[in-house]
C-alpha cells in the first residue's frame, strides 16, 4: 500500500503522515524533507538560489523516483505539489491511495498564523492578508486536491483523531 497525503500548507500532511506511519507500522517520507536530502539545501534556499522552475521540475522527479519505490509508504507532499507538472495524474497512477486533507480557510488561516516565520510564502504578509492569500490559491489548487481517491475534513479535529479516521478508512 501507497498512501499520499496532499492538502494545503498547514492541513497536517506531516503530522499525520507521522502517525498514521506508526498506527500502519509504515515508512513515512516528506517530499520536501527527501529534496532538501537530495539538494544538499533548503527549500528556501533552491527557491531563492535556483527559483521556483527549477524547485517544481526537481520536485516532480523525485516524486516520480519515490512513487516507483516497490515498498509501501506513506507520502506527504507539499501544498503545491499535485498542481504542477501532471504530479496528480503520477501520484493517482502509481497503486496509491491519495487522501486530501481538507481544512477550511479559517482553520488554516489559524495555523498558518501561528507558524508565519517557518513559511516562506507567507512569512512577508501581514496577518490581515494571510485569509485572502489562502482563499485564492484554494481556489486555484481545488481542481487538483479534488482529483484525490479519499478527502477527509480536517476542521477541529486533532492530528490523533484525523490519523484514527484514516486508519477506519484504509481498512
Amino acid at each position: 500500500m501507497k498512501i499520499v497525503l496532499l492538502g494545503y500548507m498547514a492541513s497536517g500532511k506531516s503530522s499525520v503522515g507521522k502517525k498514521l506511519s506508526k498506527k500502519l507500522s509504515m515508512s513515512f517520507i516528506d517530499l520536501d524533507d527527501y529534496i532538501i536530502e537530495k539538494e544538499k539545501m533548503t527549500i528556501s534556499d533552491i527557491f531563492k538560489i535556483k527559483g521556483e522552475i527549477y524547485f517544481r521540475l526537481i520536485e516532480s522527479i523525485y516524486l516520480k523516483e519515490i512513487l516507483l519505490k516497490k515498498e509501501n509508504f506513506i507520502l506527504s507532499v507539499g501544498g503545491g505539489t499535485p498542481c504542477y507538472a501532471n504530479n496528480i495524474e503520477e501520484i493517482n497512477n502509481n497503486d496509491t491511495i491519495s487522501i486530501y486533507l481538507q481544512a477550511s480557510i479559517p482553520t488554516l488561516v489559524k495555523r498558518l498564523i501561528k507558524k508565519k516565520t517557518k513559511r516562506p510564502l507567507i512569512a512577508s504578509l501581514d496577518d490581515d492578508k494571510i485569509p485572502e492569500f489562502v482563499a485564492k490559491h484554494l481556489f486555484e489548487r481545488r481542481f487538483f486536491y479534488d482529483q484525490a481517491k479519499i478527502t477527509l475534513k480536517v476542521d477541529d479535529k486533532s492530528k490523533k483523531k484525523v490519523a484514527k479516521e484514516l486508519v477506519k478508512l484504509l481498512n
